[in-house]
């Protein structure tokens, strides 16, 4: 069994989607059709910058998705390989999940950039800028991570955000109480602590009026049926009821990434071979989640060729 799988924040760099608009009018057809949905030119932050504004959360999000549509869609258009016939399911990291139910065609691809757009705002405007931050604890599991967002709350908002593989947790919340985390983390037999370049402290309860935003969108614009099943972040079980992945999508801006459990779930289910689109973040993750399963990054017109070869 094969899972397709789409990469999160913290993926984007200037100049993504370059070579392959270059070499493939499929993929430079996703760009435009992305900025004309946002009645903008994403796709030219994309390939040339500023860096700081691709960064921005309301630009990496959609520009995350478009760059991995455009993968899967040269894949299947210029290659011939159906994701139906190749994958058993689909998964995504954070605003990834968004990515894997356009490539099901839950969400068209308009529809996806205009919901990612419209996330990344909520999620910048849900906390004034200098009161959330987000820490990754290396050399952490989930119960250390835990006991020691329960020490370093103190009355503030502490929380795990992400559980991204057996060396990564990620806590968000309050600055002051990421802050007390970091310092704290040998007291919890933590390796390190290190702040994250981040806007805005995602995947916790300070995220609540995004989620408000994102309940409202998702209600005009909700899931339709998908060609493949999803593991849901929230849950990490497999869901193919488009109304139950609706009300997920909205609980996962709140709640815990479980991409390390999702992993372990898709392995359990039989899953064997996991192809990261649109970039090399996952891949890793995975690896260490479990170093049997079979791992294909694919980001370069080079990539897709010899992954079409593989499953061809």
């Amino acid at each position: 069994m094969r899972a397709f799988v789409f990469p999160g924040q913290g993926s984007q760099k200037v100049g993504m989607g370059g070579g392959l608009a270059a070499a493939s009018a499929t993929a430079r057809s996703v760009f435009e059709e992305v900025d004309d949905a946002l009645s903008q030119n994403l796709s030219t932050i994309m390939r040339d910058g500023p860096e700081a504004e691709l960064t921005l959360t309301a630009n990496a999000q959609p520009a995350i998705m478009a760059n991995a549509i455009a993968t899967l869609r040269v894949l299947e258009h210029d290659f011939g390989i159906v994701l139906e016939d190749k994958g058993s399911c689909v998964a995504g990291h954070s605003l990834g999940e968004y990515t894997a139910l356009c490539a099901v065609g839950a969400f068209s691809l308009g529809d996806t950039a205009r919901l990612l757009k419209l996330r990344g705002k909520a999620m910048q405007a849900a906390v004034p800028v200098g009161v959330g931050a987000m820490c990754a604890l290396l050399g952490a599991d989930v119960e250390k991570a835990l006991a020691l967002a329960t020490a370093a709350a103190e009355g503030e908002v502490c929380e795990l955000a992400n559980d991204n593989d057996p060396t990564q947790v990620v806590l968000s919340g309050h600055v002051g109480a990421i802050e007390r985390a970091v310092a704290m983390v040998k007291d919890h037999g933590i390796k390190r602590g290190v702040p994250l370049p981040v806007s805005a402290p995602f995947h916790c309860s300070l995220m609540q009026p995004a989620a408000d935003a994102m309940a409202e969108a998702l209600a005009e614009t909700s899931p339709e049926s998908m060609s493949l099943p999803i593991y849901a972040n929230v849950t990490a079980a497999l869901v193919s009821d488009p109304s139950e992945e609706q009300r997920l999508l909205v609980e996962q801006v709140t709640g815990r990434v479980r991409w390390r459990e999702s992993v372990l779930a898709m392995r359990a289910a039989g899953v064997e071979h996991f192809v990261e689109l649109g970039g090399k973040v996952l891949g890793p993750m995975i690896s260490r989640i479990d170093k049997e399963a079979q791992v294909t990054s694919v980001i370069t017109m080079d990539d897709i060729e010899e992954l079409a070869k593989e499953l061809g």
